[in-house]
C-alpha cells in the first residue's frame, strides 16, 4: 500500500472490554483512526464494504465466522485491505494456515497493547508484522520452504506467472478461480500447469494438486 497521512481501522472482536481497550491504544497514536468496531464475522464484512479500512485487526475466534473464513471472504471479494489475525493460541499450525491465506499481521492476544500499533502500520505501508514471540515459526517456515528448494532444485527455473498459478493451487483454486484472479484465459492456466508439470517432473493427473497442497506453507 501506499503511503498514506491517516491509517484508517476496523477492530473486529467479539469482547466489548477487549475492543474498547484496544481502540483507546490505537487511538492514542494520531495517526490511526478507528472507523468501526464489529461483534462478529458477519459484522466485520458488512463494516470493511460500508467504511473501507486500510487495516482491519481481526480476532482469529468469532461467531457466525471466524477469522479465517472472513479472511476467505475478504480474498474472494478482492477487497482491497490488509488483515492482522489476533489470537491466544501460540500455535504454528494456524500460523501457518494465517499466512498462506495472506494474513499480514499476526498478534498474540496477549501482547497486543504493545504490538498493536507499530503491526498496523508495518501492514498498512505493505510489510508484514509478527508477534517477537512467534519468530520461531517463521524461521521454521523458512527453513522448510529452502528445504523444499533442495529437493527440489527446478522451483528455482519456474517464471514469477508459473509460482503464481502453482501458489494458487495449493490454496485449492480451480483453473477458472485462476484465470479470475490473474485476469488471463483458462487455456493460459492450462498452459502454466503443464511447464510446471515438465519443470518439476510431476507426472500423473493429481500430481501437481497434491505437491502444491503438501508444500502450501512453503510455497506461499
Amino acid at each position: 500500500m501506499s503511503a498514506i497521512s491517516e491509517i484508517r481501522v476496523l477492530i473486529a472482536d467479539d469482547h466489548p472490554i477487549f475492543r474498547k481497550g484496544l481502540r483507546s491504544t490505537i487511538e492514542a497514536d494520531s495517526r490511526l483512526k478507528v472507523v468501526a468496531e464489529a461483534e462478529d464475522g458477519d459484522a466485520a464484512l458488512q463494516q470493511i464494504e460500508a467504511f473501507n479500512p486500510e487495516v482491519v485487526v481481526l480476532d482469529m475466534e468469532m461467531p457466525n465466522k471466524d477469522g479465517f473464513e472472513v479472511m476467505r471472504t475478504i480474498a474472494k471479494r478482492k477487497l482491497s485491505v490488509a488483515v492482522i489475525f489476533l489470537t491466544m493460541y501460540k500455535d504454528e499450525r494456524f500460523f501457518n494456515a494465517a499466512l498462506d491465506l495472506g494474513v499480514m499481521g499476526y498478534v498474540l492476544k496477549d501482547s497486543a497493547v504493545n504490538d498493536i500499533v507499530v503491526s498496523i502500520k508495518a501492514v498498512a505501508a505493505g510489510q508484514n508484522f509478527i508477534s517477537p514471540q512467534l519468530s520461531t515459526y517463521l524461521l521454521s517456515r523458512r527453513a522448510r520452504a529452502a528445504s523444499l528448494i533442495e529437493q527440489k532444485p527446478s522451483l528455482k527455473n519456474l517464471t514469477p506467472a508459473e509460482r503464481q498459478v502453482l501458489r494458487l493451487i495449493s490454496a485449492n483454486r480451480t483453473n477458472k478461480e485462476i484465470a479470475n484472479e490473474l485476469y488471463i484465459s483458462i487455456r493460459t492456466v492450462e498452459k502454466h500447469r503443464a511447464n510446471v508439470c515438465e519443470k518439476l517432473e510431476l507426472h500423473g493427473s493429481h500430481a501437481l494438486l497434491s505437491f502444491a497442497l503438501e508444500h502450501k506453507s512453503e510455497l506461499s
